[in-house]
């Protein structure tokens, strides 16, 4: 589709909202697979093992199907890649497998949503970037509200130390997945979304299957057939999919409007927790989620220019 077609900005901003939740889900059957006593390495293996061939073939698709000729990647190119599959979908995907026990999925969920404040502030510290008054407000806004969803956890749980330490490796998760959005802008501009989420998804997930072979036995592989079901659900619905649907709406609309289109994440893992695994939804988490919500879609909004004298 041409940037000149009117559906292009919709189509992008559509890509963002679906892939957001589709994302979502993935906490849901995380937490539904721990009922299993699998351990994040082993289900994060089977996750990336069912979903590497789709990302071969949309590898493979995408320079088969392309009628002008692959743009040739040079050596930072290829460092770039291997970086970035490293951090945005290896480690950010690791550390939120990890978070999952400790914390429930709707406070990951609304954490990771914490992206567009994480990217202001690497744009402030790296990019020269001024921070606007509005936008210290905006984040006070949504750390406040993580406070008060991090209350409704600990009062739930009895344990503020687990809750605290399910929380850091989640921002953790959230920075890492910030830093790949604003770095593969560009690399996403000269390549395009196809080739290069195929080709970052692909290094994640064979870093992820080393990760498995050297930490467990193959025999951490016999697990219920539920695990594995959960596992090919969240490798092509939580995964595949949404991976392309918003790597094509980062290049389609940016980085900061996929971030305020993610809104709807949070939102559909509350539903989903409450619906599916009887998570309690307290005053304390909605006034927490409002916080954050309204607080993103404020950091989100570009400033508008200043009236002509």
């Amino acid at each position: 589709m041409s940037p000149d077609s009117r559906w292009f900005r919709p189509a992008g901003l559509f890509l963002a909202a679906a892939g957001a939740i589709l994302f979502s889900s993935r906490s849901i059957l995380i937490k539904l697979a721990y009922e299993y006593h699998v351990d994040p390495v082993t289900f994060l293996a089977l996750r990336m093992v069912f979903a590497l061939p789709f990302f071969i073939a949309a590898g493979i698709w995408a320079q088969k199907g392309r009628q002008t000729p692959p743009v040739p990647l040079s050596g930072r190119d290829i460092a770039a890649l291997i970086g970035l599959g490293l951090l945005g979908y290896y480690f950010a995907s690791y550390v939120d497998f990890v978070a999952l026990q400790y914390i429930s999925a709707a406070l990951a969920r609304l954490i990771l949503f914490l992206n567009p404040t994480i990217t202001l502030i690497v744009m402030a510290l790296f990019f020269s970037r001024r921070i606007l008054g509005r936008e210290v407000a905006a984040m006070l806004a949504c750390y406040a509200g993580i406070a008060l969803c991090l209350l409704h956890d600990v009062q739930l749980s009895g344990d503020s130390g687990h809750t605290v330490l399910g929380s850091l490796l989640s921002f953790t998760s959230a920075f890492c997945y910030a830093l790949y959005l604003i770095f593969s802008n560009k690399l996403i501009g000269r390549i395009g979304s196809v080739p290069f989420t195929a080709y970052a998804m692909t290094v994640s997930s064979i870093a992820v299957i080393i990760h498995f072979l050297i930490a467990n036995p193959l025999s951490a592989l016999n697990l219920p057939w539920q695990v594995f079901a959960y596992g090919a659900a969240m490798a092509l619905f939580c995964t595949v999919l949404p991976v392309f649907m918003v790597s094509e709406a980062n290049r389609r609309i940016g980085p900061a409007h996929v971030g305020i289109l993610g809104s709807t994440g949070p939102v559909a893992t509350l539903v989903l927790g409450m619906i599916v695994l009887n998570e309690t939804i307290s005053v304390s988490q909605l006034a927490g989620m409002g916080l954050v919500l309204v607080g993103v879609w404020f950091i989100s909004q570009k400033p508008k220019s200043a009236p002509a004298r």
